[in-house]
């Protein structure tokens, strides 16, 4: 199936190069104004646009343009995510999943979110999706070394046709067997997307399809001797292969298939030097196939019975089909507003119904929702206003989200911005209902809404500090837990409040070629702490050297990251559920994470060294851990690039 959808947009796609006519890039969506320097010219006339004419523009329609500088920024988000995983912590191997050092609630999902939430870090949802505007091809490579036979790329290719269509293909892969017996990853992220407007640029459309696949291999972590061994620093097992891990045949896939398209057409468009007024309808729908397999050859006795002696696989799958109508107001003096009604039909669950002794498992959780929603944006004398709000009005889930911002610019170094989110929705789906072909697996709940509130206040100042100030609190919080009768996570509900407390502040000192980037996260848990854990602090510390050699051909980047947090209750991982638990039994962390970097550009080439975890080779003793039984990356040298072809 996906290998046809490949080849018939490849077929489409080739069909519009050819079809090739001369032009101006596409325009920026209908309320940017910007001029192409081009226009008249043919594409192939152009010998080199400047880069701020490489758009590249969000779900939310924010444009941006293609940035091929070497900053500390890019060196953090060099990694398999492609973005700074300061909260996160990784597994051993590249490819799977990382445990959290730090949560944020600003979701605004009316439905619950599907199965397997530990391996959605590098899920691409529908507002993860770009969009582009180039003046001539773009290609962009990443490449970057795994663990143990196997390697990471991301390909990126994007064209304008034409001065009004513009199309994009990708796929990022990940293939790596790693040092561990038993964890190769293999993933793979195709997006396809493309974007057309009319002459009179009044009708415009937008539309992708991802097909996702994300495959890991599960051992169920190391076996206590091995804990031991591995934390002694035993010469003999240097070699992480030869430590036994608890079982050698698990493996769990999650898939998906997304196509999406939205058109929108300006009923009124009156844009002059004294003001604007514009009135757009517009329609989007989507439709997501997704599932969740767990397989494994022979039961593993510690997860307790089961219903097969041999060969244990169970799929879960979510049928997810959207269709939103909504119409836009944009008005110079009164604001942008907009509204809109959605259409939601689901069908989740499994193709068995599993009978109990006290009971009976239902196979399936299906239905429709209506959804209503409205936001709101306005500048009014210095201060800029927005919200939005959204509701389930019919159906089987009761949902809802609020949200108010207000921001004040003082100048172009000083922001400030306060905002407020209130948020119900149910559980996600495995907390819901969930089947296994272990016993203890299977269950059927009826959990209340979790209902989440936050404040937050940001300052940005580029000669003081970025700071942010979030308190969210939660009602009837939702989590894996074992309890005390049990010896598998089942879901839990918390009947008291979470209250969570959490301060970032970065800040960047330089000293002619020499720069410090300092990242400082605390946080404090002040309810509902043997629920919810974190470490109460987490901090990421980059001293680094920035130089041009030879000529100025080179332009160099050298330094050292620390990154730290204190040790803490850390959450342990379930295989079968493909989710994190919690647990109070283990603390785990408080070791310092010292990493090597020698990066350089050439051109528009950005090359990486990377030295990870550069501080175990001192140790005498190994207490890195990701999760309970899941070792952190030892030491390793990490090589890869980022090219960018202008043509």
């Amino acid at each position: 199936m996906k290998s046809v959808v490949f080849f018939f947009i490849f077929c489409c796609s080739f069909g519009g190069l050819t079809a090739q006519i001369g032009g101006t890039p596409a325009n920026l969506p209908a309320n940017d104004s910007l001029d192409s320097p081009f226009k008249g010219k043919d594409i192939g006339e152009i010998k080199r646009a400047p880069i701020d004419l490489y758009k590249i523009i969000s779900f939310e329609r924010d444009t941006t343009y293609l940035d091929t500088t070497l900053s500390i920024q890019k060196e953090y988000k060099f990694n398999y995510l492609r973005r700074d995983d300061f909260e996160l912590l990784p597994f051993a191997n590249v490819g799977q999943t990382y445990n959290s050092l730090a949560y944020d609630f600003d979701q605004d999902n009316l439905m619950p979110l599907f199965v397997a939430q530990s391996h959605h870090f590098n899920y691409l949802d529908t507002e993860d999706i770009n969009y582009y505007r180039v003046p001539t091809p773009l290609t962009e490579l990443y490449f970057k070394t795994a663990f143990e036979q196997g390697q990471q790329l991301d390909a990126f290719f994007t064209v304008n046709t034409s001065e009004r269509f513009n199309f994009s293909i990708a796929y990022k892969g990940v293939r790596s067997l790693g040092q561990y017996q038993h964890i190769l990853t293999s993933t793979g992220n195709f997006r396809f997307t493309t974007n057309y407007f009319s002459k009179n640029k009044r009708y415009r459309f937008r539309g992708h399809l991802a097909a996702q696949d994300i495959l890991n291999r599960e051992n169920g972590g190391l076996t206590p001797n091995s804990i031991l061994l591995f934390q002694t620093d035993d010469p003999e097992f240097e070699d992480r292969g030869r430590l036994d891990v608890n079982f050698e045949d698990g493996e769990n896939k999650l898939e998906g298939l997304r196509f999406f398209g939205e058109q929108e057409y300006d009923l009124i468009a009156q844009r002059d030097s004294t003001g604007y007024n514009v009135v757009t309808a517009g329609m989007r729908a989507s439709y997501e196939d997704k599932y969740y397999e767990y397989r494994q050859n022979d039961p593993y006795v510690p997860y307790g019975p089961s219903y097969k002696t041999e060969e244990l696989r169970k799929t879960t799958k979510l049928e997810d089909f959207k269709a939103r109508g909504y119409a836009r107001w944009e008005n110079s003096l009164l604001g942008n507003m907009s509204a809109f009604i959605q259409y939601t039909d689901y069908n989740y669950g499994y193709n068995t119904v599993i009978e109990l002794t006290d009971g009976r498992i239902p196979n399936r959780l299906k239905g429709n929702l209506v959804q209503a929603g409205a936001t709101y944006e306005k500048e009014y004398r210095g201060f800029q206003l927005s919200g939005e709000g959204m509701i389930n009005i019919s159906g089987d889930f009761d949902a809802n989200y609020l949200r108010g911002a207000a921001s004040f610019a003082f100048n172009e170094d000083n922001k400030v911005e306060a905002s407020i989110r209130v948020h119900s929705v149910a559980p996600n789906f495995n907390f819901l209902l969930n089947q296994s072909d272990y016993v203890n697996y299977n269950w059927q709940t009826n959990f209340d809404n979790v209902k989440t509130q936050a404040l937050q206040f940001k300052l940005e100042s580029k000669k003081l500090v970025t700071a942010t100030v979030t308190y969210t609190g939660i009602d009837d919080y939702t989590y894996f837990a074992i309890q005390p009768q049990d010896s598998t996570p089942t879901p839990q509900q918390f009947g008291e409040r979470v209250d969570y407390l959490k301060v970032k502040a970065e800040r960047e000192f330089r000293y002619g070629k020499l720069a410090l980037m300092n990242t400082v996260l605390f946080q404090q848990v002040v309810s509902g702490e043997t629920v919810f854990n974190v470490p109460q602090l987490v901090t990421r510390n980059s001293l680094y050297y920035t130089d041009e050699w030879f000529k100025k051909a080179l332009f160099l980047q050298a330094g050292v990251h620390f990154k730290y947090f204190t040790s803490y209750n850390m959450n342990a991982y379930d295989p079968v559920l493909a989710e994190f638990y919690v647990q109070n039994d283990q603390e785990l962390g408080g070791f310092p994470l010292v990493g090597l970097f020698f990066n350089g550009k050439i051109r528009q080439t950005r090359i990486y060294f990377q030295y990870e975890n550069f501080s175990a080779l001192f140790s005498n003793s190994n207490d890195y851990f990701s999760a309970p039984g899941y070792p952190y990356r030892d030491p390793v040298l990490r090589f890869g690039l980022v090219w960018n072809f202008l043509l």
